[in-house]
């Protein structure tokens, strides 16, 4: 059994301890907040994020980065994108040798456009990383929590790490598989979130399967377009970390971009929004980074980009979905052919 760190108790990285703890490894799960953290470790519970799962008596918390750094061997990291930087800056000071870095935050770093392991391999220095490995795909807490069967991947360039955090989430529920496009995997799990935002506001708007349908569809042929120009293997995207994630977020009520989109499509302002969430939801940023992208390597994104007009340049909703509809006429295959 190993030493696991959970840095981030939001609700993925406690289902995530749940999963590590019920395997019998000696997890410990690092809050920002000592009132969560006590919370996790008198009461076992964590109910601002999950509010019906008992937790592990196994499972202990601490607010300290000191404590977190000194038990960890392995150290997932599951804090939202816009601490990633700030949190990596920090623990550094603790690290005293190499470790085994998984992390399952899904964003893009606007202006920097750096993907997460990049942005981690900028702030940790090489001398205390043994590895980093992404672990992605179609999983809500909510679900986890009550061992409904849940499939992600552990990507990796060396394969052998891939395989190690294989093994460590590996349980009867959660199934694990492998995969080397690190690139695939990150923009396959950070992009499904501008198009999960897209697809509550067209619910938002009262459309109905067809429009959703388009949605996911077309959506995934952005991501795809935009992964491959940067690097990324084409087929990753028809994997769980492609369609099979995009499909859970745009579809699902557990869903925070959706609940931010759906509330959208009904007339909220973003500011409104984001304030009633609660928490925090990573399409937002993702659509600024994800339409820098675009700019950048002149990859076309009409759904990203009207999106970006919706959040950003204050256009309508009903607005922005009719200029999309009313676009130039394209073959539907043009895309795949480039690929090829």
């Amino acid at each position: 059994m190993e030493k696991v760190v959970v840095l981030g108790a939001g609700s993925w990285g406690t289902a995530l301890s749940i999963v590590l703890a019920e395997k019998g490894h000696d997890c410990l799960l690092w809050s920002h907040r000592e009132d969560q953290a006590n919370e996790i470790n008198q009461k076992h519970k964590n109910h601002k994020y999950l509010p019906e799962a008992q937790l592990p008596l196994n499972l202990h918390a601490s607010c300290s980065l000191q404590v977190a750094a000194e038990h960890a061997k392995i150290i997932v990291m599951a804090v939202p994108t816009k601490g990633i930087r700030e949190v990596c800056q920090n623990l550094v000071k603790h690290l005293t040798e190499p470790v085994l870095f998984v992390h399952v935050s899904k964003g893009i770093e606007p202006d920097s456009l750096k993907r997460i392991s990049e942005m981690m391999r900028e702030e940790i220095p090489n001398e205390f990383i043994q590895e980093i490995v992404v672990l992605s795909g179609p999983s809500h807490a909510e679900e986890v929590i009550l061992k409904h069967p849940t499939t992600v991947t552990a990507a990796c360039e060396n394969i052998k790490y891939a395989e190690i955090v294989q093994d460590l989430f590996m349980h009867g529920y959660f199934r694990v598989y492998t995969n080397t496009d690190v690139i695939g995997v990150e923009m396959g799990g950070a992009l499904k979130n501008i198009i999960a935002l897209a697809a509550g506001i067209t619910d938002g708007l009262g459309y109905g399967d067809n429009a959703k349908a388009a949605l996911i569809t077309r959506g995934l042929a952005e991501i795809a377009r935009l992964g491959t120009k940067m690097g990324a293997n084409p087929l990753t995207f028809s994997g769980l970390t492609g369609i099979g994630d995009l499909i859970v977020t745009c579809t699902s009520v557990h869903s925070r971009n959706w609940r931010a989109g759906n509330l959208l499509g009904k007339g909220m302002k973003l500011d409104e929004v984001l304030e009633q969430m609660g928490m925090v939801v990573e399409g937002v940023r993702t659509t600024k980074a994800a339409y820098q992208l675009s700019q950048h390597h002149q990859v076309p994104m009409p759904i990203t980009n009207a999106l970006y007009q919706v959040l950003f340049e204050q256009v309508d909703t009903k607005t922005a979905v009719d200029e999309l509809m009313d676009r130039g006429k394209k073959h539907e295959m043009e895309d795949l052919y480039e690929y090829l």
